[in-house]
């Protein structure tokens, strides 16, 4: 019999968890499987690019990542008409399009005309019964987005800055912002004693 106000004791031992665990005893040969599909993929592709088509540079969506850029889905009608390149060809020559973005600003209509227009510029187009001899892309991206570093300057730290506390100056800044109303209405009362007249 239980004795006290304790928890009845309910211990679950028979959900038979063995039966569920689950073992990826196939990754090994999974991985060849994926090794094998991509070969076969590049042959079939073959002297395409195996990474697809050309993506043009983008703005993330939201105030919080709009300042990050990646690959988008196609190119605009406006930036193949800037870069010369008929809409109808841009697919044959491996140029991905998007009928439904619009160019709201001359910096990204920019970019990606400048985009297009490397891409032309490397662009080699093989007759289409294409040799072995011929070398394939097999990179991930096609001209992926290099995204530049900043630029910092070095420079030794000068005497003066190294005897300076800047502990002393916030703390001298935070007094005087507290302090600033008490002295001004103390200096009114001065002024206001010094222009009154003298007592007899």
């Amino acid at each position: 019999t239980m004795k006290h106000n304790n928890v009845i004791p309910n211990a679950h031992f028979h959900k038979h968890w063995q039966e569920r665990v689950r073992c990826y005893f196939n990754q090994a040969p999974q991985k060849k499987t994926r090794r094998v599909k991509r070969a076969a993929k590049a042959k079939a592709v073959f002297p395409r690019p195996v990474s697809g088509l050309l993506r043009p540079v983008v703005h993330c969506q939201t105030v919080k990542y709009n300042s990050k850029t990646r690959l988008g889905r196609g190119f605009t009608f406006e930036e193949l008409k800037a870069a010369g390149i008929n809409k109808r060809e841009a697919l044959n020559i491996g140029i991905s399009v998007d009928h439904r973005r619009r160019n709201k600003s001359e910096e990204s209509l920019r970019v990606n005309k400048e985009r297009l227009e490397a891409y032309k510029a490397k662009l080699v187009v093989f007759p289409a019964p294409a040799s072995e001899a011929v070398a394939q892309h097999k990179s991930h991206t096609i001209m992926p987005i290099v995204k530049a570093a900043p630029a910092t300057e070095y420079r030794a730290i000068t005497e003066e800055e190294r005897k300076a506390s800047v502990f002393t100056k916030l703390r001298h800044a935070r007094s005087y912002a507290r302090l600033v109303g008490y002295r001004q209405k103390r200096a009114a009362e001065q002024s206001e004693k010094k222009s009154a007249p003298g007592r007899r």
